[in-house]
């Protein structure tokens, strides 16, 4: 005997179709089901979504959540759970040195399922912004190989390749990243920001499966030409199968690149946050926020709801998230759209009027509910 929850009422995102539909859905202890596979024995209780939207977890892959250890981070469960957000990704805030507290005392401690990509600097950012300004700060290919080999949270490289981080190193820790990476066939998440190294360097060390975080930022050296046309380099890296992500963050995200992006081109992109404590009430907001602004853009909710669950799952090779197909994790996140005018800014203070925006109502992890909305 087991107990069947029967989410009804609710609007429902089919990752399989891209589409919203009103139907009903099932949870059997951690794990969404098919209602032929409910048995007689089950004990079976109703929940009403009122309407609300239901989607499965939603993932932000870009966070800084090692609060009071790293230079910058935030509460998890704040961003998380809270937001309507069931799993995190930790992006780089923790290198090998100081993986072992990041998981006492960050992914053991919160509610919130905190995935990490792990800093290719050995000290991450616990000891400064600049750790990849020199050779000795890299992780050695056998903590790389040790590490990986044995803690399964750890899904993938952070390497940030900007002039503040890597000072005089130029391409060489991206390089480093990638001899890593091609040992253990894990994705890179990469940075772009303010140049050097260009981008006409980074772009073409990425292969099928690597992430260009803050892709739409609106400094000099970006992702599109003058003409708003895509770079050689970043045309050719989308063709190849690299992943572009919206790393909003305090300053990488511009209403004015994403809308040039949007009129050419129909690539689809993750969505995530770069959140932490001072940038979580302004630029940022939540990654519902980010998703709102990106309504406000023009782009459909469908496509949106995509950005933050089946395709971040695909990204990171997260086989039983993004879904509510039967078989997969009950992570499941509730929403309403607000319709009420506001104002929403990027992270170069361009405000957006907006009548709609993301409210989380109620999150489930792992079958149970962890947060409802007052």
């Amino acid at each position: 005997m087991g107990k069947v929850t029967i989410i009804k009422n609710g609007i429902v995102f089919n990752a399989v179709n891209k589409a919203f539909t009103k139907k009903d859905v099932y949870v059997k202890d951690d794990e969404i089901i098919a209602e032929e596979d409910i048995e007689e024995t089950d004990l079976l209780t109703e929940w009403d979504a009122k309407g609300s939207y239901v989607a499965p977890g939603f993932i932000d892959m870009h966070v800084h959540v090692f609060e009071n250890f790293a230079q910058i981070g935030i509460n998890a469960d704040k961003i998380g759970i809270n937001q309507g957000v069931t799993t995190v990704v930790d992006a780089g805030s923790t290198g090998y040195k100081d993986y072992a507290q990041f998981k006492d005392k960050i992914i053991n401690q919160h509610t919130t399922e905190i995935l990490s990509l792990l800093n290719v600097s050995a000290t991450g950012l616990v000891e400064g912004l600049d750790e990849l300004s020199a050779p000795e700060k890299l992780m050695s290919e056998r903590a790389w190989e040790t590490i990986k080999a044995s803690e399964l949270a750890i899904v993938g490289l952070k390497a940030r390749m900007s002039q503040s981080v890597v000072g005089n190193q130029g391409i060489r820790p991206l390089e480093h990243a990638r001899k890593l990476a091609d040992q253990t066939d894990t994705p890179i998440m990469v940075h772009i920001g303010s140049p050097p190294p260009p981008l006409n360097e980074i772009l073409p060390l990425l292969k099928n499966g690597d992430i260009v975080t803050h892709a739409f930022h609106g400094k000099k050296g970006g992702i599109l030409d003058e003409d708003g046309a895509l770079i050689p380099e970043a045309h050719e890296a989308l063709e190849r199968g690299v992943k572009f992500d919206v790393g909003h963050g305090t300053s990488s995200f511009s209403y004015q690149t994403i809308k040039r992006f949007k009129e050419n081109y129909s690539y689809p992109f993750t969505i995530s946050t770069d959140v932490y404590e001072k940038n979580f009430e302004q630029p940022v907001g939540s990654l519902m926020d980010t998703i709102s602004k990106l309504l406000a853009v023009g782009y459909d909710l469908e496509d949106l709801i995509e950005s933050v669950t089946i395709l971040p799952a695909r990204t990171l090779s997260l086989m039983n998230y993004g879904s509510l197909e039967p078989g997969k994790k009950a992570d499941i996140t509730m929403f309403h759209i607000e319709k009420k005018d506001r104002e929403l800014i990027d992270s170069h203070g361009e405000v957006m009027k907006v009548n709609q925006r993301l409210i989380p109502q109620t999150t489930w992890k792992n079958g149970k509910i962890v947060y409802q909305r007052g």
